[in-house]
């Protein structure tokens, strides 16, 4: 019988700033696999949320890489500004909408040694975003509309999340969920084979337990389920 593997990433913009540096290193001693940096610039989305500062900071004191998750407009204006501060082998997710030609700003991500991504909104289309599927390496699937933490989940989501999980050899990505995201969400789709879970206010963050113990958690209860499947 096979553990099911998945990597968990934190989603930074629910993190206590107060005490950022604290933060970060807990999530690390408690086995947190990379740092999700929500980027908002109030125009693609509503939302201001991390700056530039945030994830230069928390790319400064982490030893865990950084998943960067542009939700800005025109991210090719821009995009060095953000390359330029991070390190080889972290990930940069863009919004194919938000970008005249999208795959321009992907290859200067590749171009840079990081790793290219897209960010799916529950609206989007497999059909509308197929051909970039052979170029990026990660696929962030949004089950809520991207903007703000604390959303319900879409459950038409879910069909979507099948369909790219079918296709996940042929096209060799990897497939991670960011939003609304409960341990049901984990128990459901680890097992069928996603490969990441961005936690946030819903498993993570505000409780009154140690991260570490949260995780193991997760962990531990993904990979029972699993071999209970």
């Amino acid at each position: 019988m096979q553990n099911v593997q998945f990597e968990l990433t934190a989603s930074m913009m629910c993190a206590d700033y107060g005490h950022l540096e604290k933060e970060v290193k807990a999530l690390e001693e408690g086995g947190i696999d990379s740092f999700h940096i929500d980027i908002m610039d109030g125009r693609y989305v509503s939302n201001f949320a991390m700056s530039l500062n945030d994830m230069m900071y928390i790319a400064s004191i982490a030893k865990k890489p950084l998943d960067v998750h542009l939700m800005i407009e025109h991210p090719n204006n821009r995009i060095n500004l953000f390359l330029d501060n991070l390190r080889p082998g972290d990930t940069v997710y863009i919004h194919p909408e938000a970008e005249y030609h999208p795959s321009t700003t992907l290859q200067s991500i590749i171009n840079a040694g990081m790793i290219p991504g897209i960010a799916i909104n529950p609206g989007t289309s497999i059909e509308t975003v197929y051909e970039m599927l052979r170029i990026v390496k990660k696929v962030l699937v949004m089950s809520v509309n991207p903007g703000n933490a604390g959303q319900m989940y879409l459950p038409y989501v879910g069909n979507k999340i099948d369909r790219l999980l079918a296709m996940r050899r042929e096209m060799d990505l990897k497939i991670y969920w960011d939003g609304a995201c409960s341990l049901d969400k984990i128990v459901a789709y680890g097992p069928k084979g996603m490969d990441g879970f961005v936690l946030g206010t819903t498993l993570l963050f505000g409780k009154d337990r140690s991260y570490g113990e949260i995780i193991g958690e997760i962990r531990q209860y993904g990979s029972r389920e699993a071999l209970q499947a």
